[in-house]
């Protein structure tokens, strides 16, 4: 099969979807790899990197998007990409489509086949392709929650850790999931004040076994959310619901409540953002203000640390792209049950429940799409 692997082109980003190894994995395994001149430099990989690998490199991103049968991305296509799909075409990367109609519109009219990271399933329940960029992404959040608190930056002025005689940052963390628990453990570390929320009692049992007093927890309800809130420095939105659109767990007049200066981190921005007043912002420009309250909505967090974020998401997509590649994506969906979780797309039709609920529109059967 041809792999083709683009430069990003999203503002900002920097990761890159094939590794040198995994291209050199690929092409071991009989598959033509080209990748886009200078697509791997922003994490710290050369062209003589992949040709090294075996990959042909190639000047254009047009060359790629009309010669490769799989291509392999890290971010949504934006517009002028999705313009070069065509039908019979597979993509595999994260999508995010149940906040955003106008991608998933291209994406049904393209008659491509799109897999998405975010929706592959493992055998635990798990998201295995997201739980990398997730721990990066929660790992980062109290790093640039802890940025925003500067004054200088607009916040509360507030130190994480507090010093001696003068108490931490207290910092509420809204979901104990991959995300939730990676960002209570750094900012716990940093030496805040860490409570985390989660509607599962499992769930908690499990934080309260694994990491003890390192960081409270709590069930979460309207009321514990509203009375946390009010003595937040920083909350750390981190819910998700696989495929669908992120829930809103705090209103716009709870921001009255706050402190002049909090800061709110959406880490659950790419799936609409759990905060009613969240809208995506890059690295560029990171940070907005309503009502006196900082928001920090990067969409795409872990493109702040290409070369880590890169090599993690790589380690992780690695047999799935193998095993696309190696058998065709029928064949390979149809064997792994997990692998299928992940079809969105197909034929211009939404195969993904999630999605269809979330943008209100039909849904194809995945039994269907194999077979067709």
């Amino acid at each position: 099969m041809k792999i083709g692997c683009p430069t990003e082109i999203k503002p900002q980003e920097y990761r890159v979807g094939l590794t040198p190894n995994a291209a050199r994995e690929a092409a071991s395994h009989g598959h033509e790899v080209i990748v886009q001149q200078g697509a791997g430099l922003g994490a710290g990989f050369s062209d003589e990197d992949y040709a090294a690998a075996g990959a042909r490199i190639a000047t254009t991103a047009e060359e790629i998007w009309a010669e490769a049968e799989m291509i392999v991305k890290v971010k949504e296509p934006q517009a002028g990409e999705r313009k070069q799909l065509k039908r019979g075409q597979l993509l595999f990367t994260y999508l995010h489509l149940a906040p955003d109609p106008e991608q998933t519109r291209d994406l049904l009219e393209s008659g491509a086949t799109c897999i998405a990271y975010e929706t592959v399933t493992d055998a635990r329940g798990g998201l295995p392709l997201l739980a990398p960029m997730s721990e990066v992404a929660g790992r980062l959040a109290p790093q640039m929650g802890a940025w925003s608190l500067q004054k200088a930056n607009g916040g509360r002025g507030v130190l994480m850790g507090g010093v001696p005689g003068v108490g931490p940052a207290n910092v509420v963390v809204l979901g104990g999931g991959v995300v939730g628990t990676h960002a209570a453990r750094i900012a716990a570390g940093m030496g805040a004040d860490v409570t985390v929320l989660d509607r599962s009692l499992p769930r908690l049992r499990q934080l309260d076994e694994t990491f003890g007093s390192l960081f409270k927890n709590r069930y979460s309800t309207e009321g514990a959310v509203a009375e946390l809130l009010a003595e937040a420095d920083m909350v750390i939105g981190a819910v998700l619901i696989p495929g669908a659109a992120a829930p809103k767990l705090v209103s716009r007049a709870q921001l009255s409540t706050m402190k002049p200066g909090a800061v709110l981190v959406d880490v659950a921005i790419d799936q609409g953002g759990c905060f009613e007043t969240s809208k995506p912002t890059t690295h560029q420009d990171p940070v907005y203000t309503v009502d006196g309250i900082q928001h920090y909505c990067v969409a795409n967090m872990p493109g702040a640390v290409p070369r880590s974020s890169t090599l993690a998401l790589g380690n992780a997509t690695l047999p799935f792209l193998l095993a696309l590649a190696g058998k065709g994506w029928r064949v390979a969906c149809a064997e792994d049950p997990h692998l299928q979780a992940g079809l969105n797309v197909h034929d211009g039709q939404i195969t993904n429940a999630a999605v269809a609920r979330a943008l209100n529109l039909p849904l194809e059967s995945i039994e269907k799409a194999l077979a067709a």
